[in-house]
Order: structure tokens, then sequence, then C-alpha cells
């Protein structure tokens, strides 16, 4: 497989997971904002988690991106992902931010703080 076949492929891969981490993020803000908290809304929160916690580990990158960077030596934010680069470069600022307000939501909502 070419260096261009693979990064487009990780790219692919990198696009479908994000994709996957904002329904779910969306989801825990979608059942806060309802008030249908339930099962699901607590494991897309540990999944949230988790993916910040492997964000952690490989300092503030995923690790498809150190993948990728193997087979490109773009400066672009969005070389490795098929996103507008300003939403790539921005990403974990906005769905953080979206997460914590998700996450205060569905607390409240649970806890009736």
């Amino acid at each position: 497989m070419t260096p261009e076949r693979k990064l487009l492929t990780i790219k692919l891969i990198h696009t479908v997971i994000w994709v996957f981490f904002v329904a779910v993020l969306f989801y825990v803000l979608y059942s806060g904002i309802a008030d249908k908290v339930n099962i699901y809304t607590w494991i897309g929160i540990a999944v949230v988690i988790g993916e910040g916690l492997t964000l952690l580990i490989f300092k503030m990158f995923c690790p498809l991106t150190l993948v990728a960077r193997k087979y490109s030596d773009s400066q672009k934010d969005n070389f490795d992902i098929f996103l507008p680069n300003w939403l790539a470069k921005n990403n974990k600022l906005i769905f953080t931010s979206i997460f914590i307000v998700a996450l205060i939501i569905v607390l409240y909502r649970t806890f009736q703080i």
C-alpha cells in the first residue's frame, strides 16, 4: 500500500471515530436537556472521559494523528482527518466545552443539585 493510500485510510478511520464521539457527546447533551438520563448516558460519559484520558496519555494528540504523521509532513491541523482546518484546530476546545455543559446538565438532572 502506498503512503498516500495509508494516509487516506487513516483519515477515513479517524473521521469515522470522530463522528462516533461527536454523536456520543451530543447524545449525552440531549439526554440531559430532555431529562432522559439513563444507563446509555453514563456509558457515553465514560466513553468520552476514556477518550480524554487517551488524549492526555498521548500528550493531547490522538494516537491516529501520530500514526498519520509517518505519512505526511503537512503542518495543517486537518492533515489526518476529513474536517475543515478551523474545526480540526479548535476541536478539543469546542467539544470539551460542550461536554462540560452536557455533564453539568446530566448531573443536575440526576441529583437535582
